[in-house]
């Protein structure tokens, strides 16, 4: 069977929420391609900024990510602060800390969360609640992400009242849970409750602990090395008009829009912290500082099948990158504002993929299918399954049944691949799906999300569309009808 490599596979996620801005209940399990189709203003982009706020929280959903909120190393951070590594070594009685010390100083296993001994394993736990850090970066994540004053300016309002908000995060892989988190937002009053599992890693192999310097001090044998971050990316709805007037943003403003920012210069109007880390990824962009063949494949393929013409980078007097378009069979360049609405809206994705994204990585696009024919339409289903096959966890919001209908076909074409049946296509990366790697979740208004079950015959398609082009064929036939029965009238007469 064709799968993706080891390295590629991401731990399962699961996401549920309850009166969470327009959503009612929704309980979501990512998978590598994540799909969200829905009426407007039901929900998909609350849920797509949620994804993109908890991944940066905990370090994209990753084992060695979930003490994260201590800092960028999780466990590594907690044992080089003082107080905090006071807590762990005064927990652990004498006849304990010598075993634990052992272990520490072992690199050919990973240290785990079970071998702390019980009482500092709930010593640390209590630490964790007691000191709000997990919370209070959560608040503040939300606030940030979705540029609000207060998290419980995102709970649902009904009848001129904010209902109690709930957020459930569960982090598993093999059916083995990694930690539960749990937030119930009233009002201004947050409530966090979540444990870890026994066996979790606080250390990985091949790391290990040196007590005896000061400041404790980390390292590592041949061979070996910790998990990189998984890097996060949202390309929003307003990337088109973004891309043709980034220019003239400096970078030092768009650090002044963020909520955090919005205190030190609060006449400064402020935008949500997905479309500022956008615009700050696309002034800081340099062509040239990250380069992976697999990548690059998928965007030269996106060039090739979508665009007819290449996205590149000038420098510029500014200092900030010009991002050209340049078509097929010429020699003159295009600034985005002269090129087509559909080259503004891939650019930033052509830019992203050769130049940021890496496998592992998790990308959220809002519309893909945004200002596209609906032959491009199917031809970006087919780069969202080669990022897929490249190991990259794709989440997208889409209104396009075009888009859908391409990505039932890759499934379809994944099952025939797992059977050794399909035919290969000459060139180009692959662009497959299996089954089980495709989650579509229908947000309706005022009802609770539903997933959308893939079929051999029906592919993915919600029933509302379905509703809508059997009304529009009743209408058009009816009309018809009509034009026939006036025409005939008009003959007798």
């Amino acid at each position: 069977m064709s799968k993706t490599k080891d390295t590629q596979q991401h731990p399962n996620v699961e996401i549920a929420v309850r009166n969470f801005g327009p959503i009612a209940e929704a309980t979501i399990n990512l998978r590598p391609l994540t799909v969200f189709i829905g009426p407007s203003n039901t929900g998909k982009t609350y849920f797509a900024t949620q994804i993109y706020a908890m991944h940066g929280i905990f370090n994209g959903f990753s084992e060695s990510g979930l003490l994260s909120p201590f800092g960028p190393d999780g466990f590594m951070d907690m044992m080089q602060d003082r107080s905090r590594r006071k807590i762990i070594l005064d927990s652990i009685s004498k006849e304990n800390i010598q075993t634990v010390l052992k272990k520490l100083e072992k690199r050919e296993r990973p240290f785990k969360w079970s071998d702390l001994p019980t009482k500092t394993r709930n010593k640390l736990l209590d630490d964790i609640k007691e000191s709000g850090i997990i919370k209070d970066s959560l608040r503040d994540e939300f606030k940030n992400c979705f540029d609000q004053n207060s998290i419980s300016a995102l709970a649902r309002l009904t009848e001129e009242q904010h209902n109690e908000m709930t957020v459930s995060l569960k982090i598993s892989e093999n059916n083995r849970e990694y930690w539960h988190i749990n937030l119930e937002v009233a009002e201004s009053k947050i409530i966090f409750d979540g444990y870890p599992r026994k066996d979790m890693t606080l250390l990985p192999k091949g790391w290990a602990v040196s007590i005896a310097s000061n400041p404790i001090s980390f390292y590592h044998g041949s061979g070996h090395g910790i998990e990189k971050n998984r890097n996060r990316y949202y390309l929003p709805a307003a990337r088109s008009g973004i891309m043709q007037s980034h220019r003239v943003i400096a970078s030092s403003l768009v650090k002044r829009t963020t909520r955090v920012g919005l205190e030190r210069f609060p006449e400064v109007p402020t935008l949500s912290g997905v479309i500022t880390e956008f615009m700050q990824q696309i002034i800081l962009y340099e062509e040239e500082r990250v380069f992976n063949n697999e990548m690059e494949d998928i965007a030269d393929a996106l060039e090739s099948d979508v665009l007819a013409g290449q996205i590149h980078v000038k420098p510029s007097p500014s200092g900030y990158p010009d991002v050209r378009y340049r078509p097929h069979n010429t020699k003159e360049d295009m600034r985005l504002s002269q090129a087509s609405s559909m080259v503004s809206e891939l650019a930033p994705l052509v830019l992203f993929i050769r130049g940021l994204i890496q496998p592992g990585d998790t990308v959220i696009i809002e519309e893909p299918e945004a200002h596209l024919h609906p032959g491009a339409q199917t031809e970006i289903a087919a780069t969202l399954a080669r990022l897929v096959r490249a190991g990259v966890r794709v989440v997208v919001t889409t209104h396009s049944d075009w888009l859908l209908k391409e990505i039932g076909n890759l499934i379809r074409e994944g099952v025939l691949n797992e059977k050794g049946e399909l035919r290969k296509k000459s060139g180009g990366p692959e662009s497959w799906l299996l089954p089980d790697e495709v989650g579509a979740w229908h947000f309706p208004k005022e009802k609770p999300v539903e997933r959308l079950h893939f079929t051999n015959i029906d592919g993915i398609e919600p029933s509302d569309y379905e509703d809508l082009a059997q009304d529009l064929y009743n209408r058009s036939a009816g009309l018809h009808n009509q034009i026939e029965e006036t025409e005939g009238n008009n003959t007798s007469e």
